[in-house]
């Protein structure tokens, strides 16, 4: 396993973790600032100062991406289908932009609430389908960008509202149908908030290989949580451990960042450079 004590080389950070604390241009300027080399950018932040703005200053400031958050949202009625498609193929053709290795997928929940306005539905196995069925349809144009996808599993307490599916299995599963060859075109965005609790986790890792692990992202969960997904941890103050699965991954032949994602009302709250300092701080110590 990498020896992350002497220095943050392989720390990216994903731009979520300040995002009430400033614009991406600002979120980059910190990031340059101490030294951090490669982010994760949301959409919506892209968004907010124009993609060619955005591809202009991550260039300028010499960064690397880790992924690009993200596409998915798949479940929808069929009104929203096409809405949907195409809202995946923007994402694929921002991520080229922008020089992302991959795009993180958060595959959507039940319909009315990936696809806001779509018709209400209970059918949760009827949803996994689609989401099976839009991945395979959206890696045909991805495929041409070359632009690979990263399905993120998700803590089962998202399976309504944000991802059906919940486990390493399942999103291994959607590869081995859809990606046989193993051709590097699909695999994971493996984030420990999400993952930890699960028992089948470790012989799921093996089973992803080096092909198959895209993404590695890092937080910690919180006991008690007050808000399953505004309360994560700075790593080192929950109860994962963080080292182990890290070095898991790693044993597979992972090489990639190890990238900070926290959504905290608590660290939104702290001033930007607060938040980077901790952040290299304990992926030094902890991570």
């Amino acid at each position: 396993m990498r020896d992350f004590s002497s220095d943050h080389r392989w720390l990216s950070l994903n731009t979520a973790t300040v995002r009430k604390q400033g614009d991406l241009v600002a979120i980059i300027d910190a990031c340059a600032r101490h030294g951090i080399r490669a982010i994760d950018p949301w959409r919506d932040q892209v968004a907010a100062i124009g993609l060619e703005r955005a591809v202009r200053t991550v260039r300028d400031a010499g960064l690397e991406l880790s992924g690009y958050c993200r596409g998915g949202m798949f479940t929808a009625d069929a009104a929203h289908r096409i809405e949907a498609r195409d809202d995946n193929r923007r994402a694929v053709d921002e991520a080229k932009a922008l020089g992302a290795p991959c795009i993180v997928l958060v595959v959507g929940g039940l319909p009315q609430y990936s696809r806001p306005g779509s018709a209400a539905s209970k059918d949760i196995a009827a949803a996994r389908t689609q989401v099976h069925d839009a991945i395979a349809e959206m890696l045909e144009y991805a495929r041409e960008a070359n632009m690979p996808l990263a399905i993120e599993p998700l803590h089962p307490a998202y399976a309504a509202d944000r991802a059906c599916v919940n486990t390493t299995k399942q999103a291994l599963d959607i590869c081995d149908q859809i990606d046989p060859q193993r051709t590097g075109a699909l695999g994971v965005a493996l984030d420990v908030y999400h993952i930890w609790w699960d028992p089948e986790l470790m012989p799921q890792i093996a089973r992803a290989g080096k092909d198959r692990l895209l993404a590695f992202h890092v937080c910690d969960w919180l006991v008690p949580t007050k808000d399953v997904l505004n309360d994560r941890g700075m790593m080192g103050d929950g109860v994962i451990d963080i080292t182990s699965v890290r070095s898991a991954v790693e044993a597979q032949g992972f090489a990639g960042y190890s990238e900070i994602e926290i959504f905290s009302n608590e660290w939104w709250a702290r001033p930007m450079d607060e938040v980077l300092q901790t952040c290299i701080a304990r992926h030094r110590t902890v991570v």
